[in-house]
């Protein structure tokens, strides 16, 4: 049995010869370059350390890392036609899209630009850039008609996506390429935030504010995200769809450790109905299958997801309230995919030892495999700071103990 085929068992709630394994097909399933230089060196593996996510510091795992972890899944990401090299906080070596060129100022910290605007900063040190320009956050809801909506992604994460033609040509060469050579299931990184774009332009303040005592000017700046991602999921599937198993439609964090954002009721009035829209526009024009990015505690909303067509949520953050992994897999197991799940960030992985580590991978996988519909990915992103012995740990066990049958 090879990959694509393990992957689309498991999207059908059917057990195949062992449970599926993730590593960076998607953003928040992927290793921070600092954690992945680590690994390489350790493994004895020459590694190019090439980052995709100039935010969050994500790499594109090379072909070895991804053998050794017996990885199914593949990201289809835009082709760079030139990288620089870069040093990390720990001096270790990376490279970077040429066009991203963040200054160093004097006391160590970077800003990036976009024109003349500083969009991101990184502390001296740091880990990560955080997005500090929110060109919504003083608007008029007037305004909106004059703003000039930016690509998908070329707000966040991707800033050079100023010519869609050489970027979605770069994408379905890839996505082309890798669908004639390998047996990857392919995972298409659509990136169509409804919620989260909303709170990223607005800022989360004005947001969460303006959705109780300004809701025109929300519900109208949806709209109006809708609208602009919809015209690029058009152009975005006339190239992928017939390549990609699985498209990822955005990150839509409305989740927290102990909750939602926002009452589930006033989600369901005004977001829900625009993510549903544009997820049953890609869905009615592809054949893939769709998986949402949503942290923190969700349960009460999966089955809105469930109705709106999504077949898999990540990271399913297992130490969040109300996101027991049995309970879980008891009450929606039949209905949708666990894409990550199988090992605890927040503590485990940081925290424990590799022993640790597989005892919590071993749970996980008895919580979630039984019957399919689970994809083997810890929660959320390997951090800087998680040791190569950790990371081992993880993928092995997950092979180890991933093996069907399995029972709860």
């Amino acid at each position: 049995m090879n990959s694509k085929e393990r992957v689309k068992m498991v999207f059908e709630h059917k057990e195949p010869d062992r449970v599926p394994i993730d590593l960076g097909s998607i953003g928040p399933s992927g290793i921070s370059a600092i954690a992945y230089n680590k690994l390489c060196e350790y493994l004895g593996i020459k590694c190019s350390c090439r980052i995709f996510d100039v935010y969050q510091q994500i790499v594109i795992p090379n072909e070895p890392v991804l053998k050794r972890f017996n990885v199914d899944l593949k990201a289809i990401l835009p082709r760079v036609d030139k990288w620089r090299e870069e040093r990390l906080a720990d001096s270790s070596i990376c490279y970077v899209p040429d066009k991203w060129r963040p200054v160093i100022l004097p006391d160590g910290s970077k800003i990036a630009y976009d024109g003349d605007i500083v969009v991101a900063k990184m502390p001296y040190k740091g880990y990560y850039f955080d997005h500090v320009y929110r060109p919504l956050e003083d608007a008029t809801i007037e305004d909106l008609d004059d703003f000039v909506w930016p690509a998908p992604f070329s707000f966040y994460k991707l800033p050079d996506v100023n010519n869609l033609d050489i970027y979605l040509n770069g994408l379905e060469e890839e996505a082309k390429y890798w669908s004639q050579n390998s047996n990857y299931a392919l995972v298409g990184n659509f990136g169509g935030s409804i919620y989260e774009a909303a709170t990223g332009l607005m800022g989360y303040e004005r947001f969460l504010v303006d959705i109780v005592k300004n809701r025109k000017f929300v519900e109208k700046l949806l709209d109006k995200l809708v609208k602009v991602n919809i015209e690029y999921a058009k152009r975005y599937l006339d190239r992928v769809a017939d390549y990609v198993d699985i498209i990822m439609v955005g990150g839509e964090d409305i989740g927290m450790q102990s909750g939602l954002e926002i009452n589930p009721e006033l989600y369901r009035e005004i977001v829900k109905p625009r993510q549903k829209k544009l997820w049953q526009f890609i869905k009615e024009n592809s054949k893939a299958y769709l998986v949402v990015h949503c942290c923190g505690s969700i349960s009460e909303i999966i089955d809105d997801f469930i109705e709106m067509g999504i077949d898999a949520i990540n990271p399913v953050q297992v130490s969040a309230a109300n996101m027991d992994s049995k309970m879980l897999k008891s009450k929606f197991g039949n209905k949708i995919t666990f894409w990550g799940g199988g090992c605890d960030t927040q503590r485990a992985l940081p925290g424990g030892t590799p022993k640790d580590v597989e005892e919590e991978v071993k749970r996980r996988i008895k919580d979630f495999a039984p019957d399919g519909g689970f994809i083997f990915n810890q929660v959320h992103i390997i951090q800087p700071n998680i040791s190569p012995e950790n990371i081992i740990s993880l993928f092995d066990s997950a092979y180890k103990y991933g093996k069907y049958p399995i029972r709860a």
